[in-house]
């Protein structure tokens, strides 16, 4: 079968929902995917429609339609599978016959609000990559006196020890209440802990940090703690051909 045709064989596993690409390539080297009776000696294949796929003896079903979810997250509550501490996570809320989720980025266990899962690897990467330019909108409570201009000057970009930051658009949310103030910062490109360490370097004190945007996705109308899915046709008009082909009523298949 030629390398050219077809999709490399860990998407198409991840794709059904079993595990994510990475996981699926060490299934592969682990000698554990077969395709059509032959065991696969390197994750480079490429499978095309019709091959038979089993992995540790099971047949792999077909690929889920793509889908997305909205999850109010509340603090204290971790953005991971499992926890050796014990403390909860996403998962331990949610439906038990969804299919396997993965969120798209993350927030800080002490960090609440939006966060999006989903089934699809291709919409996580898309939702996740710089490039695709997704502004994520926080609602931040600090302690400390903000400096209007300095929050001004946050359009140009920060580097903190080392680390260069791009655009960020912050401003005042309301007067300030008491040693507290509201901000409202705007970001693409959601490195880890970005908003906290920015507003450390301005000499303020983060004690609540709420996403309510990300992209074309909003915490509006979502109650904490609550979780639901994105529409189909919300969906394809916001990813297009990433949420699937159309079916004959105009929805995802």
């Amino acid at each position: 079968m030629s390398e050219k045709v077809g999709e490399r064989i860990a998407k198409v596993i991840a794709r059904a929902g079993l595990c994510s690409r990475r996981e699926a390539e060490t299934l592969v080297e682990q000698g554990r995917v077969f395709v059509n009776g032959t065991k696969l000696q390197r994750a480079a294949h490429n499978v095309v429609p019709g091959d038979e796929i089993v992995v540790d003896g099971k047949k792999l079903q077909a690929a889920e339609r793509p889908r997305l979810f909205r999850f109010n997250k509340p603090r204290e509550v971790l953005v991971a599978a499992r926890d050796p501490q014990g403390r909860p996570t996403i998962y331990d809320g949610l439906p038990g016959h969804l299919p396997r989720l993965m969120p798209v980025g993350r927030l800080d266990f002490n960090s609440e609000g939006l966060l999006l899962l989903t089934n699809d690897g291709a919409i996580k990467r898309h939702l996740e990559l710089p490039a695709s330019g997704l502004v994520r909108r926080y609602r931040v409570r600090v302690f400390g006196s903000p400096d209007p201009d300095r929050l001004a000057r946050l359009k140009n970009g920060i580097s903190i020890d080392g680390v260069q930051y791009g655009s960020i658009e912050a401003s005042m949310d309301g007067a300030p209440e008491g040693r507290n103030a509201w901000l409202v910062f705007k970001l693409a490109e959601g490195k880890n802990r970005e908003v906290r360490r920015v507003c450390e370097q301005l000499g303020l004190q983060v004690n609540r940090l709420i996403r309510t945007d990300y992209g074309a996705f909003s915490l509006e109308g979502l109650p904490r703690g609550a979780f639901e899915e994105v529409g189909p046709g919300e969906l394809r008009k916001t990813l297009g051909a990433l949420a699937g082909p159309p079916n004959k009523k105009g929805k995802p298949a």
